[in-house]
């Protein structure tokens, strides 16, 4: 396995460099010209116990309302939902280029037998599903079996096929800078394609320290292999000031390759309307 430095940052060091890098960032950044950005970043998400096919009609509906191309404003970039709604997404989004994303492998706590998990991502895919948001086996890593968590990304990846993964670290669970380092250097190491902070299904979801250490952990890995992987902060972002900060993030460690869909997206319910409604005031 690829050998990673040795990561000595404390939470306090980290948010003094989150700090740093937003005041330094804000003053250089066109505003309308991020807010865009950041829209055609996100993935428009529903997973409530309460999700109908009515409630996830509209939402795909409104996922393709928001592009503008007179006004350069695009559309968001994927809807993300439970596998049962996978066929449902797209089918509505297949003359479009917002993509289908499913949370599948037991979403969101991990805790089932892993042939299960991968025989849901398996129905997602076949069912539809461009991409798909795995959350690892916390637990397993808590307790010291890194092992199992890289073998069952591992296998996740294997039944993604086509279909790009996203690994959800959770870190509020993880807690710690060591094992939110050592989450993102197996998730990388793995295949994962993304890595992702958060489910939003706990508390804290995502913050800037998890995202640095999982941003520095991407540079690292680009630094010696010249591979890009993408990073997704989720939970708890519903305002732009919100969203701002990780797209500074994304800029100043990772740098403007990373600032398009391809590598950098944001899981939210909430944010669109809230990034849209200031880019058109």
């Amino acid at each position: 396995m690829q050998n990673f430095n040795n990561y000595n940052y404390s939470l306090t060091e980290l948010s003094q460099r989150s700090i740093e890098i937003n005041k330094k960032g804000i003053k250089k950044v066109d505003r309308q010209g991020m807010l865009k950005q950041l829209l055609g970043n996100i993935d428009l998400t529903t997973l409530s116990g309460d999700d109908t096919s009515e409630k996830v009609t509209n939402l795909c509906n409104k996922a393709t309302s928001f592009k503008d191309k007179s006004a350069g404003i695009s559309n968001v970039a994927a809807i993300c939902v439970y596998p049962v709604f996978a066929d449902l997404v797209s089918n509505a989004l297949s003359q479009t280029d917002v993509a289908t994303a499913c949370v599948a492998g037991a979403f969101p706590s991990g805790q089932s037998p892993l042939s299960i998990r991968v025989d849901e991502v398996k129905y997602a895919v076949s069912n539809g599903a461009q991409e798909i948001d795995m959350v690892i086996s916390r637990g397993k890593l808590i307790e010291g079996n890194s092992n199992f968590v890289f073998e069952e990304i591992v296998a996740i990846k294997k039944a993604c096929g086509n279909a790009h993964l996203k690994v959800i670290l959770e870190t509020g669970e993880l807690k710690t800078v060591e094992l939110i380092r050592l989450a993102s250097e197996i998730a990388i190491l793995a295949g994962a394609d993304f890595i992702k902070t958060s489910t939003g299904k706990i508390q804290p979801a995502a913050t800037p320290e998890a995202m640095i250490i999982m941003l520095d952990t991407i540079k690292e890995y680009y630094e010696k292999t010249g591979k890009m992987i993408g990073i997704k902060p989720a939970g708890g972002i519903s305002k732009a000031e919100e969203a701002i900060i990780y797209y500074l993030l994304v800029q100043e460690i990772l740098g403007s390759s990373w600032l398009s869909n391809k590598y950098f997206r944001i899981g939210a319910s909430r944010l669109a309307d809230n990034i849209y409604n200031e880019i058109i005031k």
